[in-house]
């Protein structure tokens, strides 16, 4: 048995404080995980305005002390609960850059981020706690790892630490001007140069930065891995993920199945698992009363929950939205947030299909869970697709999977081929509408099939896709970083 890691995870958003996509979903999960291996654990965010320290029991776990923004001092203090079992959070809280109702969008995000990373950093300090590892994620936290070769190179207070960065969408690369370097106190060391990537000479890009400084660099499924490593999926930063192939890795994203879990969710008409199936019924006869659509167990019912982005394939499905309601008869229920335009176009089909679809352009976590236990069905037709987490709680519940196979998805969901019984979904190759439309019609034809569709369910709900596996994966990886730190320390000497 290996000795427990010390690890710190930084993250921009954490369930339950703060939550805009999966990300959150990620940091509030993996701590746990990692703490139940016996590791020492402990997460950092900033205190954004929606989160409100009474109701998580929050207290001044540091008091203020200024942390240098250029050639300025910001307070900052601490803050801390112990509402997440095991897991010490702590919450860098500065009026001026965090006490705002939302999270992303702002003007001055550069300073804010620049700033919740020197306070994380300065309270290790202040808490007398130097971790192992400090695991940042996506490019809210990509000045760390430059720091820490850079800035706190010669500190002996972090001369043992090393660097993990998971990329969780290399799409969101944080892109600012000069003025960051200035604000990070590494203007000395200039834009990234790259031969092969000329961009980086002109702009700030903090993910560009965590890739390049990290000491070891994962991302969130190990096809994902595979596939920014070229120009279809790595948003011109290929040429550098290339350079540090030999430290990226793919580990996939694990489920809370202590929170995502059919027989105790409490949001759900009907509890039920795997030995009690029929019980399902209940939440789609709920689901559908809801969606004011009729209450036909018989009729396929299709769910999605997604940003409503062309990334998520929603461009795919509007240009086969009507071939799919005109020739299959099947519902269809929508929940989720996103561009204006499918706003639009998905409301139109709402208004054009009144009996057969529903469209949510909300956030709603209870209807989510409905959706998960009362839909037949779940569709996930994604341009590129890290990791995903639908595709994994619908399987918990019993949803099948229609996917898009790349990814995390393609690691995930095999499509089922009814001559061998093999599979645990439907998937398609290209990115093409007919290729959806068809892996639809194959999971419509199945369903008609109850004994074969009970077995997809079956094999869905019993398949193990908690953090278990994947904590032991990043405990493994941590490890391997801080060798990588140990022999770099070693050639400096």
């Amino acid at each position: 048995m290996s000795d427990p890691l010390k690890i710190l995870i930084m993250s921009a958003e954490m369930v339950p404080f703060a939550k805009t996509g999966g990300l959150a979903d990620v940091s509030g999960a993996l701590p746990k995980a990692l703490a139940r291996l016996g590791d020492d654990v402990r997460v950092v965010l900033p205190r954004y305005g929606r989160i409100d320290p009474e109701r998580f029991s929050m207290a001044e776990e540091v008091q203020t002390f200024p942390v240098p923004m250029d050639d300025l001092q910001e307070p900052v203090s601490i803050l801390k609960t112990d509402t997440v079992p095991g897991v010490p959070v702590y919450f860098v809280n500065n009026e001026k850059y965090f006490n705002r109702e939302g999270i992303y969008g702002y003007p001055d995000d550069g300073e804010r981020f620049i700033l919740y990373c020197r306070a994380a950093l300065e309270m290790l300090r202040q808490l007398n706690w130097k971790p192992d590892i400090i695991h940042c994620n996506d490019w809210h936290t990509g000045i760390v790892p430059n720091w820490l070769k850079t800035t706190y190179k010669n500190d002996p207070f972090f001369a043992d630490t090393a660097s993990v960065f998971t990329i969780h969408n290399l799409q969101y690369q944080g892109l600012f001007g000069w003025r960051i370097l200035e604000v990070a106190g590494i203007e000395e060391y200039g834009f990234l140069h790259h031969p092969q990537i000329g961009e980086l000479a002109d702009v700030v890009d903090l993910m560009a930065r965590g890739l390049n400084f990290a000491d070891v660099i994962n991302t969130v499924s190990e096809r994902y891995a595979q596939e920014i490593l070229t120009p279809e999926f790595g948003e011109k930063l290929d040429p550098l993920l290339i350079d540090r192939r030999e430290r990226l890795f793919g580990i996939l994203n694990g489920v809370d199945y202590d929170e995502i879990n059919p027989a105790t969710d409490r949001y759900i008409a009907q509890n039920f698992d795997g030995d009690h199936l029929d019980d399902r019924e209940a939440n789609k006869l709920a689901l559908q009363r809801e969606s004011n659509l009729p209450q036909d167990p018989s009729v396929p019912l299709v769910g999605m929950v997604s940003r409503l982005a062309d990334q998520k394939g929603f461009d795919l499905l509007a240009g086969c939205f009507d071939a799919m309601m005109n020739c299959l008869n099947i519902q269809f229920v929508l929940l989720g947030t996103g561009d204006q335009h499918y706003h639009n176009v998905f409301s139109q089909f709402a208004q054009k299909y009144p009996d057969r679809v529903a469209i949510y352009l909300t956030f709603n976590a209870a209807l989510a869970q409905k959706i998960y236990a009362g839909s037949d069905m779940f569709l996930m037709p994604s341009r590129f697709e890290p990791c995903g987490l639908g595709q994994l709680i619908s399987l918990r519940y019993g949803s099948i999977p229609v996917v898009r196979h790349t990814g995390g998805l393609a690691d995930t969901i095999q499509n089922f081929d009814p001559r061998t019984n093999q599979g645990n979904g439907f998937s398609f190759e290209r990115y093409d509408q007919i290729d959806l439309y068809t892996a639809l019609v194959r999971a419509v034809e199945n369903y008609k099939h109850s004994d074969t569709w009970r077995i997809l369910q079956e094999r869905g709900m019993q398949a193990d896709y908690s953090w278990s596996s994947s904590a032991r994966k990043y405990e493994d990886l941590y490890r391997r970083a801080l060798e990588f730190r140990r022999r770099e320390a070693a050639v400096t000497r």
